[in-house]
């Protein structure tokens, strides 16, 4: 375990203040996620191994004299004093899952049950970020939290789908048996500044292809669905789901349930960055899901929750954020690492 840095600058004062550990705090979704930790006046502890995470994400929380870091990969066990954990600390997109799916299996699991032992260890509450794909292909339309899904347990997604749906195994199994107090969010497709421009996702993969003007590679006929969430939406969410009071422990669906298909949104950032790239068709990777749509009645009913940002809204800012960091000072579009 090797601690890279802690700040000492700049103090936040709460009379809620509590000690959290966001795994995986370096990534897309752990870097917005410290953001408003910091910002309510807790004390965060990034854990990240930057597999995908970047240090670019935690410059600016350098000023926070409540912010640390550890360079640490959570299939080895780790022990600090903490009254929250969130575990993010997973590789989100086919490409980067894919790249080790071993590895991806051990920090879904190994993972896991080392911060379900801290959190024992230390009785705290612990998060866990699963997600969408834990229905597969689903028969269902929109997925509720009841149903079982469709998932293929040998396929090439197989390493993160079903390293999810175990993760989420042994979280009711910690609370049943130790009484963990868990909370576990099923993530649908969410986008925003932060995302990698390699990230591999759709829709950061139409907009880095239409700033640069290359085609726009829509796999199948386009006709399949998503829905897509802000990020700024979910970590509400999130902090919604840590809060409450009535301890839910049962898995919650947090996403964006206005539909698009994949078509749509190709059309749309094209429209909305003027560019010249023309829309492509190639097959359809195996086990990719036709239609993905939360049911979040419960996160409705139970949390008060739904999101609130529109999918042109969202866009907006988060191409801006790509043509930042896509564009040298010479004009040059490349990608940034």
């Amino acid at each position: 375990m090797n601690i890279a840095f802690k700040s000492t600058h700049l103090s936040l004062e709460s009379t809620e203040r509590r000690t959290i550990l966001v795994a995986g705090g370096a990534g897309f979704l752990g870097s917005h996620l410290c953001d408003q930790l910091l910002h309510d006046g807790h004390k965060v502890i990034c854990v990240d191994n930057f597999s995908t995470g970047r240090m670019d994400n935690l410059w600016h929380l350098l000023r926070f004299d409540t912010f640390s870091f550890i360079r640490h990969d959570i299939i080895s066990s780790i022990d600090v004093p903490v009254d929250e954990i969130y575990n993010l600390a997973c590789p989100a997109s086919p490409p980067h899952y894919q790249a080790d799916p071993i590895h991806t299996m051990k920090t879904c699991v190994f993972g896991s049950l080392n911060l379900l032992e801290l959190a024992a260890r230390h009785q705290a509450r612990i998060f866990q970020a699963s997600t969408s794909e834990v229905y597969g292909d689903p028969l269902v339309h929109p997925q509720p939290e009841s149903y079982w899904g469709n998932v293929n347990s040998f396929g090439p997604r197989s390493c993160y789908d079903e390293g999810k749906r175990s993760a989420e195994t042994l979280f009711r199994d910690f609370h049943v048996k130790y009484g963990v107090d868990i909370r576990i969010a099923r993530i649908f497709n969410t986008y925003g500044p932060r995302m990698r421009p390699d990230d591999g996702r759709v829709v950061s993969n139409f907009i880095v292809q239409a700033l640069k003007g290359q085609d726009i590679t829509v796999y199948g006929d386009g006709s399949q669905s998503r829905s897509f969430c802000y990020v700024d939406d979910l970590i509400k969410g999130f902090l919604r789901l840590m809060g409450d009071q009535t301890a839910i422990h049962t898995p919650v669906n947090l996403g964006n349930p206005v539909e698009f298909t994949v078509r749509e949104l190709a059309e749309q950032i094209v429209s909305m960055t003027g560019s010249s790239s023309k829309i492509v068709y190639r097959q359809l990777p195996i086990d990719d899901p036709r239609q993905r749509r939360p049911d979040i009645t419960v996160a409705k009913r139970e949390l008060g929750w739904e999101p609130s940002v529109a999918l042109a809204d969202g866009l907006k800012s988060t191409v801006s954020y790509f043509e930042r960091q896509l564009v040298r000072p010479s004009g040059e579009l490349v990608e940034v690492a």
